[in-house]
């Protein structure tokens, strides 16, 4: 059963979502831009994290029946590879062999394998599964003893094995599974995916920042010559963690939509995003906005709302096969395959410094916001750098590589 709020945007959501917080097994309801979305996973108990997947459960999303290259008969709504593709000039054709793709999330997703497979099959992608090496999936220790299934984290699952299967199809997928959804126990599968070889990891989740934040930090994120993306959080204005942590890539969302620029699309703020200042985290060297003293979300962005979301198949439990899905939790995924279309990062490096090195190989984000701040950049989507899409949208995977 899932709990409704009578809502207008997913931001509205947002600032209520404290004091609305669903109990544990239940998923808030809302209106954005005229399709009804639901949130994946439970509102996190303290010392939690919650993932960042908003189902579309009613309406129809701008990004409806979007692709025009299929090799299956009926295209299912929201955008496909060849959509992403496009919006982001990724050489997706070429790009990312021999790369390996991390995925970080809690609980079990039994069905993670068989409904990739149907996922890649419809888009006209190769087999990426156990037997031909492409697909590993691990417990948080790099074992098989895989934790519980939990359906709402299965839905998380599906939708980040999709995003980098569409932006990276030549790319390797590691899936690491928590025994929970606590920071120890995510932070233990980063370490366990980059302990297996992985160079790019994506964590589609998110909770409250604390004084332990530092501590997490030095434990589970620290990880040089590794590009660690995070999502910046689906509840507007606002900081997350480990979106704060100064060694990863926060990743903002924006809504996509055709357009008819040279580019052919054009992204703008996603009310949803989160982004901000930092109340614990220091902000990383190679940050230079004047507006907040230590550490600023996000860096960077890509599409996340879901009136304009994606398509990810899933079965798990109360899943229906081909559904649309929006939230950060879809753009961290497609960030850290465009890093690893981008090759892997040199040793020693921080892969979260590379966008701040070639601003000019992004899409600028310039309009939109996702609620108050006085009407700064931090909430507000300027020319340059600002809180909810960063330094912009890709343009390629030039401003993905060190």
């Amino acid at each position: 059963m899932r709990r409704t709020v009578s809502l207008t945007t997913v931001a509205t959501l947002a600032t209520a979502a404290l004091a609305l917080a669903a109990p544990v097994g239940q998923a808030a309801q809302a209106t954005s831009h005229g399709v009804t979305v639901a949130h994946a996973c439970a509102a996190p108990a303290k010392g939690q994290m919650a993932c960042n997947a908003l189902q579309v459960t009613g309406g129809t999303p701008k990004s409806a029946h979007a692709e025009t290259d299929l090799t299956a008969a009926a295209a299912p709504s929201g955008y496909g590879p060849a959509s992403l593709q496009a919006a982001y000039n990724l050489p997706s054709a070429t790009g990312g062999s021999g790369q390996t793709v991390a995925i970080v999330d809690a609980y079990d997703d039994p069905n993670a394998e068989a409904d990739l497979a149907v996922y890649r099959s419809q888009y006209g992608l190769s087999a990426c599964t156990t037997a031909n090496g492409c697909f590993k999936k691990v417990d948080q220790n790099g074992g098989t003893s895989y934790p519980r299934g939990d359906s709402g984290w299965a839905e998380e699952i599906s939708l980040d094995l999709d995003m980098v299967s569409a932006a990276c199809p030549n790319c390797k997928i590691l899936l690491v599974e928590a025994s929970s959804a606590s920071m120890t126990n995510l932070g233990t599968a980063v370490n366990t995916a980059v302990k297996l070889g992985a160079k790019f990891v994506s964590n589609s989740y998110g909770g409250s920042e604390s004084s332990s934040d530092s501590t997490y930090d030095s434990s589970y994120f620290n990880h040089p010559g590794v590009a660690i993306t995070v999502s910046s959080g689906d509840n507007g204005y606002g900081t997350e963690y480990p979106a704060a942590s100064p060694y990863v890539t926060a990743v903002g969302g924006t809504s996509l939509s055709s357009a008819s620029n040279s580019r052919g699309w054009t992204d703008s703020v996603w009310s949803g995003a989160g982004s901000g200042c930092s109340k614990y985290s220091a902000k990383p060297s190679w940050q230079k906005d004047t507006g907040c003293a230590m550490r600023t979300v996000a860096d960077v962005s890509a599409v996340a709302d879901p009136n304009t979301g994606v398509a990810v198949y899933d079965t798990y439990r109360t899943a229906t096969g081909w559904m649309v899905f929006g939230g950060t939790s879809a753009s961290s995924p497609l960030i850290a395959a465009t890093y690893a279309l981008g090759g892997a990062p040199s040793a020693g490096s921080y892969p979260a410094s590379f966008p701040y090195a070639h601003t000019s190989a992004l899409y600028d984000v310039t309009s939109g916001s996702n609620g108050s701040c006085g009407g700064t950049y931090l909430c507000t989507g300027t020319t340059g750098y600002d809180g909810p899409s960063g330094l912009g949208v890709p343009n390629g995977t030039a401003a993905f590589t060190g």
